[in-house]
């Protein structure tokens, strides 16, 4: 199966308390469902003090499930992910603009 959202896409968050919030993918766990969106969904992660670090509280961005991001268009709004062949090659396109990605 074919990754609908992959790393550096712009996306929106659509359910939770980062509703309406938009972000690019960091990273992508396909095994897990989840993706990391910079500066979406952090939480702080308390960090005992090292003799090479300063402790602290951190904030750290935590992951979020696929099925609550949508991809953001070239009109800025959120789009579901088709498939299709162009030129012998498979490649995304956005349903609403029909664009590809």
């Amino acid at each position: 199966m074919a990754a609908k959202l992959r790393k550096g896409d712009k996306v929106v968050v659509l359910t939770g308390k980062d509703k309406g919030k938009q972000g690019e993918i960091s990273s992508v766990m396909p095994k897990a469902g989840k993706a990391i969106v910079d500066g979406l969904n952090v939480s702080i992660r308390h960090q005992r003090q090292t003799p090479n670090s300063q402790g602290g509280r951190q904030p750290k961005a935590m992951p979020i499930d696929l099925s609550n991001l949508a991809l953001l268009d070239a009109n800025g709004k959120a789009t579901r992910v088709g498939f299709r062949e162009e030129e012998g090659k498979k490649v995304r396109f956005a349903k609403t603009t029909g664009e590809a990605i």
